[in-house]
């Protein structure tokens, strides 16, 4: 990869603006947790304060002030509009299409799209057990709008998933390379865009199948001072919050 002597920024950081910047103001978004959140609430922090942002858990509207480390994080319920179970979330909010872009993340990915969540190796004796689809597969079919965000290497970007979680139907996968979206007829992932910096043999090398490349090949504008502060912000209050001590009170 050949490094700009002046890049303020990581690849890391650009993959999260160039996520964040695909959300438009106002939709209503169901996040992952993990990288989807941060791009969502970068992009929430930034040009789209009216982002209505669901997370699994049945919260609507949240608002959280640092990312959460899971859905279950009180975080999540304490910033939201509202909190609504669980079923009457897929069934009101998903099922019913009112759900515009489903934000997800996943292990392995393949060149149709199709996601890994469940396991590393052989299903009967894995070598990782992952956390499993989850409302993963149902936000894939019935989201307007499906978007993956994930880190690129040859270990995540496979000819053959170990297994498939979800179907694939993503209309942009964002890495921290540049994004690929799906080939019209084949809906094959093609590399779209890099980042600045980044070469299309980089991209290749951390492919695990022959990756096509767009006729046309865009290289996405670096982060905003803006978009790096807000970004920068949200990590550190995170780290505070999730590393300040307990202190727990023992009965007498």
């Amino acid at each position: 990869m050949t490094m700009n002597a002046t890049r303020n920024y990581t690849p890391d950081e650009m993959m999260t603006v160039a996520a964040a910047r695909r959300l438009r103001n106002g939709a209503v978004c169901f996040v992952g947790i993990g990288l989807p959140s941060a791009a969502c609430n970068l992009a929430r922090l930034t040009h789209a304060p009216d982002l209505v942002l669901i997370y699994e858990s049945g919260t609507v509207g949240t608002r959280p002030t640092v990312l959460p480390l899971s859905i279950g994080d009180g975080e999540l319920a304490e910033t939201a509009r509202s909190v609504i179970p669980l079923p009457e979330i897929f069934t009101h909010y998903l099922q019913r299409g009112r759900v515009d872009v489903g934000f997800l993340g996943a292990a392995q990915i393949d060149c149709m799209g199709n996601l890994n969540t469940t396991v590393i190796g052989a299903y009967e004796q894995p070598t990782v057990r992952l956390p499993g689809a989850g409302g993963a597969p149902e936000i894939a079919l019935h989201a307007r709008e499906v978007l993956v965000i994930m880190k690129q290497s040859p270990k995540a970007f496979v000819n053959r998933l170990d297994f498939c979680s979800t179907a694939g139907r993503p209309s942009a996968l964002i890495t921290d390379l540049g994004v690929l979206e799906p080939d019209a007829e084949s809906r094959e992932l093609v590399l779209c865009a890099t980042y600045p910096g980044v070469h299309v043999d980089d991209v290749r090398a951390a492919c695990g199948w022959p990756l096509r490349v767009a006729d046309t090949l865009i290289t996405i504008e670096p982060p905003t001072a803006l978009e790096l502060q807000t970004l920068r912000a949200l990590h550190d209050r995170t780290r505070t919050a999730h590393t300040r001590p307990v202190r727990i009170t023992l009965p007498q």
